[in-house]
């Protein structure tokens, strides 16, 4: 699926199972029974009408940089499966926070792109320590491998703390043009700073898709989408609680909001 060529703005849903065998919260769930519920909520965003989703390991914990072999072995079966049963949709994979184990997962199941969201660039401190960024080893796996899997990359995630931060919009700037990311996520801590970000960011990198992270709703979505080109939704649609199922009043409310960015993308009414 060429991600230049679907309608924009994209509107994708966060799939996080429950945590999932070999990790410290897994608690003695099946496989079996943590995918059927991963594909319920599936043909739940399916039937609401959203364009796909990124499928993100996040109920796992604590997370390290390196992702357990046992967690790409399931990310990689669960994104296989959604991939074959819901072709025509956009798939995401987001290995917490192993962007070479999200590559791997995303080149077996043929999904459509990776979200790098700690690290692509720079160094970061988190729970477990120091984090480095990967940029390096995820263009030369997809090098090794011929992959054309789209990379998409955090531009300092916003609940990162990072060592000797640049500027964001330069880091975006960076992770495109030096780091060689396809794409990027870029948010701020308040509608106002995420606005301001996507204005100045599109100014140095036009051509780039540029999705939103974070802090989306059903007040601020069409606002917002009329400069970005997707986002990644999972706490409003869910009542404030990731392990939430979708509220479909809340989806409906939140897609409804999406079509008027679309329809005011298409009249310029920026």
């Amino acid at each position: 699926m060429n991600m230049k060529e679907v309608r924009l703005p994209l509107a994708l849903v966060m799939i996080q199972p429950d945590p999932l065998p070999g990790s410290y919260l897994h608690q003695g769930d099946s496989f079996e029974a943590i995918q059927k519920r991963v594909m319920d909520e599936a043909e739940m965003i399916v039937n609401t009408g959203f364009d796909g989703f990124i499928l993100q390991n996040m109920h796992d914990g604590p997370i390290g940089q390196t992702a357990n072999p046992e967690t790409i072995a399931y990310m990689t079966v669960l994104a296989k499966y959604l991939k074959d049963r819901y072709p025509d949709k956009v798939l995401g994979i987001l290995v917490n926070w192993d962007g070479v184990a999200s590559l791997a997962a995303a080149a077996a199941a043929n999904a459509d792109f990776i979200r790098v969201e700690h690290l692509y660039t720079g160094v970061a401190v988190g729970n477990v320590g120091f984090m480095q960024g990967q940029c390096r080893e995820i263009c030369e796996f997809k090098k090794r491998l011929g992959l054309n899997i789209p990379v998409y990359a955090d531009a300092q995630e916003v609940n990162s703390t990072y060592v000797a931060p640049k500027p964001k919009v330069q880091t975006a700037v960076d992770v495109v043009k030096s780091a060689f990311a396809d794409g990027l996520f870029i948010s701020g801590s308040d509608t106002e700073e995420s606005l301001q970000l996507i204005k100045d960011v599109k100014k140095r990198l036009p051509n780039t898709l540029t999705f939103l992270g974070g802090g989306a709703n059903g007040d601020n979505i069409r606002e917002l989408m009329r400069y970005y080109d997707g986002v990644s939704v999972a706490t409003w649609i869910k009542n404030g609680d990731m392990k939430n199922p979708i509220d479909p009043k809340r989806a409906e409310i939140f897609l409804k909001e999406i079509e008027k960015a679309r329809e005011d993308r298409k009249r310029g009414n920026l």
